[in-house]
């Protein structure tokens, strides 16, 4: 299937591992040019070089969105572009008595706010040139009250909502604004936070298979499983979605579980 999104610039946020990265090369493999960001300047090179290897084109901007002025940075820098990816941002999981109000604050600063800010930042640039598409990364702990992930479920919540309210009217503009909840990924992250629940259940870490195997098919997603969602939503195949979100995880949020 032609996505013709050849030609396109796209920017992913937090594109130095996980699902970023596996963005990251999707789309330059899709004929797009791609400006990443994340903190690890290392390691955003690093795919910077491998896209280029592979007869892509990419740009690489080490930062911290958390910062002050950051997203204003990055989009002098990056300048316009038809797809705006955030996916930056890690929220900690824990009970609201494991979580205090620095690292609450901290995980919101990046995920919640930094996705605020930058389409604060790109939607009048995307208006001015005609349109584009903004895709929003959050994850189906904003569907499930999980008290182990509670600041998470409600930055989560609060981005699925704002996402709706800016895309139910945002096709007036030629925007779409689309949100994605994947579910347990296999990425590390998924793994760290299984042997912490692993090592809260049971006392031991070692034991974080057991909860794997509760998964949907006894596994985390692939990552190409959720990435490949992305370039459909990107791409001119899915021109009249805007103001939702779709779900990646094997059906966890319809049983009212997180495993």
């Amino acid at each position: 299937m032609d996505l013709g999104l050849a030609g396109k610039r796209v920017l992913v946020t937090g594109a130095s591992q996980g699902i970023g990265s596996g963005l990251a090369r999707a789309f330059a493999s899709e004929g797009c040019h791609v400006e990443l960001t994340a903190r690890s300047a290392d390691k955003l090179q690093a795919i910077e070089r491998e896209i280029r290897a592979a007869g892509g084109t990419a740009g690489v901007h080490p930062l911290d969105l958390a910062q002050p002025g950051a997203a204003q940075a990055l989009a002098e820098a990056v300048g316009d572009v038809d797809i705006l990816i955030n996916n930056a941002g890690v929220i900690p999981s824990g009970s609201l008595f494991d979580i205090d109000e620095a690292r609450w604050r901290a995980g919101w600063e990046l995920k919640v706010y930094g996705y605020i800010n930058l389409c604060r930042l790109y939607y009048p640039r995307m208006k001015a040139q005609g349109g584009g598409v903004i895709l929003n990364n959050i994850g189906n702990g904003g569907e499930i009250a999980d008290p182990q992930y509670i600041a998470g479920a409600m930055g989560n919540a609060s981005l699925m909502a704002f996402t709706r309210a800016i895309g139910g009217t945002s096709l007036n503009d030629n925007i779409r604004v689309v949100g994605v909840n994947p579910g347990p990924v296999d990425t590390d992250r998924i793994y760290a936070m299984l042997r912490k629940r692993a090592r809260d259940m049971f006392g031991d870490e070692e034991r974080y298979r057991e909860l794997e195997a509760l998964y949907p098919l006894k596994r985390p997603a692939k990552v190409h499983e959720v990435v490949d969602l992305f370039l459909f939503l990107a791409s001119y195949r899915s021109g009249y979605t805007s103001g939702t979100i779709m779900t990646v995880d094997g059906g966890i949020a319809s049983r009212r579980s997180i495993v």
